[in-house]
C-alpha cells in the first residue's frame, strides 16, 4: 500500500473536490438538451414519474404494467432529485439524469481513492482522469439508468476489498471500517441492480483463491462474512418484504425468473450475442483509453504473481468479463463495473519509467496492435457520425461538427501516441478534456438539434400545441416508444389503429391520435365504419432509431359533424 508521500491531507481533499467538479462540468452539457432515450432510460424515468404522481414509493410501474426487472434503489434516488427541483411530476428530464451525473462524478472520486491507496496519488489521479474521459462514462453518466450508481458502489466495494487483501498480503492490518463500508455498499448495490456487485466481489475472491500463490487466507476473515452478509441483507430486506407482499410474489417471478434467469438462459429482448462481443465493444466504451489500459493489463499479467496489487486488479477485471462473455444476453454497459480495474493498470503502466517497462512479447504486440486498430476504427466512426448524422438524418450539415471532429482526433492522438515526450498526468488530462468537450458538443448541441431523430419529442410538441382540452389524452397507434409516454403524459394510450380510432371517437372534443402512415388506412377505415371523420395535421417525419427505420406520423382529431 502506498502512502500519500509529499501530498498532505489538504492536497488529497482538494484532488477529490477537483475531480468531482471536473466530472460534473464535463457531464452536465447535454442532460437538459438531449430528449429521453429509448428504451431503457425512458422506462426508468417514466416509472419514477409515476411514483411522484401517485406517492407510491414501493411499487414500480410503467403505466399500468408492473416493472419488476430491477429493484427500487434508482427510482428512490431519482425521486429525491425530482423533489429537490420543486416541480414534481412536471420536472424536466435533467432532474432524473442528475442522479447518474453525480453517481459518475463520485465514481471518479472513488477510483482516485482506490488508486492512491494501492499505487499512490499519481497513478490514482491518472486512472480517475481516464474514467472521467472514457466514452462509457460520458454516455452512461448522462442517462437516467442504474449504471452510474452501480459503478460507484462497485468501485467502493472493490476498493475496500482491495485494501483489505493487499494490506494482509503486506503483513499489515486494514482499517476495520473498510469491512463495514464494503458490506454497506453491497447492500445498497442490491437495491440498485440486484446481484451484480456481490457477483463481482465473489468472482474476484474466487480468482484470488485460485491464483494467489500465497496460501494465507486470513484476509477473508477480515471481511467478517457472517455479520457482513447479515448487514447487507438487512439493508435490502425491508423493501424486498414490502414489494413481495404488495406484488403477491410477482416481483420475484419477474426479477429472477424472467429477467435474471432469462438473460442467462438465452438472448433476452433481441440482445443475444456470441462470445467475443465485449472484445468488440471494449474499444467503444473504453475510448480513447482502451489501448493504454490493455497495455497495462498485458504487462500486469507478467507480474501478477509478484505484486498483490496487480493480481487484485486482474481478479477484478477478467472473471467478470469472462462471465458476461458466457451469458447469452449482452449489452455494452454490463461490463462497466470491471473497467476501473484496467484503468488502474493503465495508470500503473504510464507511471513506469522506460527501464521498468519490459519489452513486450509477441502475443502482447499482437493484442496491442488489434486494440490500437480498434481505437482508430472507433475514432473514425465517431468522426463519421458527427458529420454524417446531421446530414443524413437531420436537415443538413452542422457547423458544430467541425470542432467535435477536431477534438475527437486530438483525444485519439494523445491517447495512442506512446512516444510523446509528455508527462503522463498532463497527457491524460489533455486527452480527457478533448474527449469530454467533444462529448459535450455532440450530446449537448449536435444530436439534440437533429429533430428527425427525436420522433417522440416532435409528436409530444405537436400534441401539446393542438390539444383542445387541458386533460386531452393522446393515443399512439403502433408507435409505442416509452419516451412518448414520458413526454405526452402517463395516460397516453399505446394502441393499434382500431383502438386509436375508438379512443378519439369516445372523446371527440379532446382526444387526439398519432398514426403512422402505414397504419392510416386501417385507422381511417375504422372511423368510417362508425360514421366518423378525422382530420390530420402536417405529417411528422423522422427516424425511429430503436427500430432503425424512417417513419411518418400524423396527428388526427375528429371533425365535428
Amino acid at each position: 500500500m502506498q502512502s500519500e508521500g509529499p501530498f498532505g491531507e489538504r492536497s488529497v481533499l482538494l484532488r477529490y473536490l477537483m475531480l468531482f467538479l471536473l466530472t460534473l462540468a464535463v457531464l452536465v452539457p447535454g442532460i437538459a438538451q438531449l430528449p429521453p432515450i429509448d428504451r431503457d432510460e425512458a422506462r426508468y424515468i417514466q416509472a419514477t414519474k409515476q411514483m411522484v404522481q401517485t406517492g407510491d414509493y414501493v411499487d414500480i410501474r410503467f403505466q399500468q404494467a408492473p416493472r419488476y426487472k430491477k429493484p427500487i434503489g434508482i427510482y428512490w434516488l431519482q425521486s429525491i432529485s425530482v423533489a429537490l427541483t420543486g416541480q414534481g411530476e412536471d420536472a424536466p428530464v435533467w432532474a432524473y439524469r442528475m442522479v447518474s451525473v453525480i453517481g459518475m462524478a463520485l465514481s471518479v472520486v472513488a477510483l482516485y481513492w482506490v488508486g492512491q491507496g494501492l499505487f499512490g496519488p499519481t497513478i490514482g489521479l491518472i486512472a480517475a482522469l481516464m474514467l472521467a474521459g472514457m466514452f462509457g462514462a460520458g454516455f452512461e453518466g448522462r442517462l437516467a439508468k442504474t449504471d452510474s450508481v452501480l459503478l460507484l458502489l462497485s468501485i467502493i466495494t472493490q476498493g475496500c476489498l482491495a485494501r483489505i487483501y493487499v494490506s494482509r498480503r503486506n503483513g499489515d492490518a486494514a482499517a476495520p471500517s473498510l469491512t463495514w463500508y464494503f458490506w454497506i455498499a453491497q447492500g445498497a448495490a442490491i437495491l440498485i441492480k440486484g446481484p451484480i456487485t456481490p457477483l463481482l466481489s465473489l468472482l474476484t475472491i474466487v480468482f484470488l483463491l485460485l491464483f494467489d500463490k500465497n496460501r494465507d487466507r486470513k484476509w477473508l476473515l477480515d471481511l467478517k462474512p457472517l455479520r457482513g452478509i447479515a448487514l447487507a441483507v438487512l439493508i435490502a430486506l425491508p423493501w424486498l418484504v414490502l414489494i413481495t407482499w404488495k406484488s403477491g410474489g410477482a416481483f420475484w417471478q419477474e426479477a429472477l425468473g424472467k429477467d435474471m434467469l432469462g438473460k442467462v438462459a438465452g438472448g433476452q429482448e433481441s440482445h443475444g450475442a456470441p462470445p467475443g462481443y465485449y472484445i468488440l465493444t471494449y474499444s467503444l466504451y473504453m475510448w480513447p483509453f482502451g489501448l493504454i489500459a490493455i497495455i497495462g493489463l498485458t504487462h500486469a499479467l507478467r507480474r501478477m504473481f509478484t505484486d498483490a496489487r496487480l493480481l487484485f486488479c486482474i481478479a477484478w477485471y477478467i472473471p467478470l468479463w469472462l462471465f458476461f462473455e458466457i451469458v447469452p444476453t449482452k449489452l455494452p454497459h454490463y461490463v462497466l463495473p470491471a473497467y476501473p480495474a484496467i484503468l488502474l493498470l493503465g495508470g500503473w503502466f504510464l507511471s513506469l519509467a522506460g527501464s521498468q517497462a519490459p519489452v513486450p512479447l509477441l502475443w502482447q504486440r499482437l493484442l496491442h496492435g488489434i486494440t490500437g486498430l480498434g481505437v482508430v476504427i472507433v475514432t473514425f466512426a465517431f468522426v463519421a457520425l458527427a458529420v454524417v448524422m446531421p446530414i443524413y438524418i437531420g436537415s443538413g450539415f452542422s457547423p458544430w461538427s467541425i470542432p467535435s471532429v477536431l477534438l475527437l482526433l486530438v483525444a485519439a492522438w494523445f491517447a495512442i501516441g506512446f512516444e510523446m515526450m509528455v508527462e503522463p498526468v498532463k497527457r491524460v488530462f489533455v486527452t480527457t478534456i478533448a474527449a469530454t468537450t467533444a462529448y459535450g458538443l455532440l450530446f449537448g448541441v449536435v444530436l439534440p438539434h437533429i429533430d428527425q431523430m427525436w420522433v417522440s419529442r416532435q409528436i409530444a410538441t405537436q400534441f401539446h400545441l393542438q390539444k383542445a382540452c387541458k386533460d386531452s389524452v393522446l393515443a399512439s397507434a403502433t408507435f409505442h416508444e416509452p419516451s412518448l409516454v414520458f413526454l405526452a403524459g402517463t395516460k397516453t394510450l399505446l394502441a393499434g389503429p382500431d383502438s386509436a380510432a375508438q379512443h378519439i371517437m369516445a372523446d371527440p372534443k379532446c382526444a387526439l391520435a398519432a398514426v403512422p402512415a402505414a397504419d392510416a388506412p386501417a385507422f381511417l377505415a375504422a372511423l368510417s365504419a362508425s360514421g366518423a371523420k378525422a382530420e390530420g395535421s402536417e405529417p411528422i417525419s423522422g427516424f425511429n432509431y430503436s427500430k432503425g427505420k424512417e417513419i411518418s406520423i400524423t396527428l388526427y382529431h375528429i371533425v365535428p359533424e
